[in-house]
């Protein structure tokens, strides 16, 4: 199955969904943002699949939102209400429901903004060695909305994240690896080959028990009811209806730009 910006494949038990943009390095417009989710749900209900690989066409695993559909209004940041919500409003936003199948995220390269917060919100990460990671949310000024700032200090601890988010800067694979933040870094050409081997252990096992160790891990992690989601969501929600200016957004795209994009 296709569309124009997800493909998806069955094969052997293993569900792949791959984010393709690669002219604009999959980047999450408005079509990507409503298709991805509907790919992996469809890899959920389908008794074909066991384990799920998520990545992105080639040079990018994904280089989150669309900053040029952001900055001429045409990227509403997720399509709720603007409005300032009460500080105890209970609704926390994911880029997908949640699913019972593991998501392993296959990282082929950059994955910066919401395009990390996809690969964090996958169960573990297998990279390339052409995979960086960046939380620039603070070089464009928008506010993370989906785990971000509770799956990365979990990952990696929360003084590297802090750093991480303040500067902008960019990870690279061996660093990844190192912090704990993939589980494994392969040539880029074994990317795929791998991250489906290790599919294949899983499938090896018995399924209900899989998606019951990772409900667990979940519960006991907080990944789903973490007072953190509820937070990060808040405030995401108020500075989106306080600060947010597309305008502005557009302003520190060009400005990126100009500047050559030194890290990237």
């Amino acid at each position: 199955m296709s569309d124009d910006v997800v493909l998806s494949d069955v094969s052997d038990r293993i569900g792949t969904v791959t984010m393709h943009r690669p002219e604009a390095r999959n980047a999450l417009n408005s079509a990507l943002r409503s298709a991805l989710p509907k790919a992996l749900l469809a890899m959920e209900a389908n008794d074909d699949v066991d384990v799920i690989i998520l990545t992105g066409t080639d040079p990018a695993f994904c280089a989150g939102l669309d900053l040029k559909e952001l900055g001429s209004g045409g990227n509403d940041l997720g399509g709720g209400s603007k409005r300032a919500p009460a500080a105890d409003d209970p609704v926390v936003n994911t880029p997908w429901p949640t699913l019972t199948k593991p998501v392993i995220g296959a990282v082929n390269g950059v994955s910066i903004t919401g395009g990390f917060e996809l690969a964090l919100n996958c169960d573990f990460l297998i990279a390339s060695e052409h995979a960086r990671f960046a939380d620039t949310h603070s070089r464009v000024g928008v506010m993370p909305g989906w785990g971000l700032t509770v799956l990365l200090p979990q990952a990696i601890g929360v003084r590297r994240a802090r750093e991480m988010s303040t500067t902008g800067n960019f990870m690279g694979a061996t660093e990844a690896l190192t912090f704990g933040l993939v589980n494994h870094v392969v040539p880029h050409d074994e990317l795929i080959p791998f991250t489906r081997q290790i599919a294949t252990d899983i499938i090896g096992n018995d399924q209900t028990g899989v998606r019951r160790m990772l409900e667990t891990y979940r519960a006991t992690s907080g990944t789903t009811i973490d007072e953190g989601w509820q937070v990060e969501a808040r405030m995401a929600r108020e500075w989106q209806a306080q600060r947010f200016d597309p305008a502005e957004v557009e302003r520190r795209r060009q400005a990126i730009i100009d500047r050559g994009r030194t890290q990237v």
